[in-house]
């Protein structure tokens, strides 16, 4: 059984939560969570954030949301900015996030 994690973007429309990107992370448990958690935001409410990041693990490709957080349109620059900056050290160099 495969399992992998990846980190959604999603933002709220009048129609609800819609998808608008997604950063495959692989297989390691350990590098989803330790990046995960060195994003910028909040956990969500009810009658706020209108921009979520779900951290996502896929068993068998069925979707589960691990956790979420809700950030502002600059935390969310910053939080691609930083899984950009992992996911390329991870693949060309070997390392993982700190």
């Amino acid at each position: 059984m495969r399992t992998t994690f990846s980190i959604e973007l999603n933002m709220k429309t009048a129609k609800g939560f819609e998808r608008f990107g997604c950063f495959d992370l692989g297989c390691d448990r350990e590098f989803a969570s330790r990046l995960f958690s060195a994003l910028e935001g909040q956990p969500p409410t009810d009658e706020e954030g209108v921009l979520h990041m779900d951290l996502v693990e896929k068993r068998e490709k069925l979707p589960v949301n691990i956790q979420v957080i809700s950030c502002s349109i600059g935390e969310l620059c910053l939080n691609i900015r930083i899984i950009t900056r992992e996911l390329f050290k991870r693949t060309n160099l070997g390392e993982t996030p700190a």
